[in-house]
Formats: C-alpha cells, sequence, structure tokens
C-alpha cells in the first residue's frame, strides 16, 4: 500500500480540492473503500478518481479536517491507512463591518466577525490608531 506506514498527515487550504491518493498491490486486484472517521464524506463535493485510488473533496472547508481512512481488501484480506487532514484558512469575514453614517449624539454599533485556522485576531483602529 501506497502511501506506506499506517500513518500520515496532509495540510490543505480552505476553498482549494483536496487529493488523497491510496495504491493497492495484490491479486486478486484489491478494491479500495475510502471512510472518513467519525463522520460522512461531504456528499455533493466527494469524488473517486482512478479506480477509487484518489479521493477528491472539492471547495474544502475546516469541516473537512479529520481522520480518512482508505482500505483495500480483496478475498485474500484487507490493509488500511489513515490519513490526518487539517484544513487551515486565512481570515474571512463571517459579517463585515458596515458604514455607519450617526448624527451627534446618536448610538451605533459595528459589528465584525471573522474565521480561519489558526484563529484569527481582530483589533479597532480609528484613523489608523487603536482604539
Amino acid at each position: 500500500l501506497t502511501p506506506t506506514g499506517s500513518t500520515s498527515t496532509k495540510v490543505e487550504l480552505r476553498g482549494n480540492v483536496l487529493l488523497l491518493e491510496c495504491i493497492a498491490a495484490g491479486l486478486p486486484t484489491p478494491v479500495i473503500r475510502w471512510i472518513k472517521e467519525g463522520g460522512e464524506l461531504p456528499a455533493n463535493r466527494t469524488f473517486f478518481e482512478n479506480f477509487k485510488k484518489t479521493l477528491k473533496i472539492i471547495d474544502v472547508s475546516e469541516a473537512d479536517s479529520g481522520n480518512y481512512k482508505c482500505i483495500a481488501r480483496n478475498t485474500l484480506g484487507s490493509v488500511h491507512h489513515v490519513i490526518s487532514v487539517t484544513v487551515k484558512a486565512a481570515p474571512y469575514w463571517i459579517t463585515a463591518p458596515r458604514n455607519l453614517v450617526l448624527s451627534p449624539g446618536e448610538d451605533g454599533m459595528l459589528i465584525c466577525r471573522a474565521n480561519g485556522n489558526p484563529k484569527p485576531s481582530i483589533s479597532w483602529l480609528t484613523n489608523g490608531v487603536p482604539i
């Protein structure tokens, strides 16, 4: 089985295509199956290529992080490999701040929600000076 050993790791960026590969040898030729440990493969974003040797997940997100197992099986036995996947993400807006026009003495609220992996820090500035 390639990759060799029982485990390996893979890091991918949010929004990219995740490609995981397992190549098995045997006679009779093994059938390859993929599972996500403790979860499901994403329904509309998962594709198999190369007679299931390649697992392809498009538009990956942080929720796609986890352990993916490929299992190669024939009538004489089976072998497996676990690939630990981490999806990293540059900061992105959940709720971006919007322009606010206020009259003198009026109160207002600016909301800023961002996410990423690693989690981004948020800082507020007014005219380039930290608040």
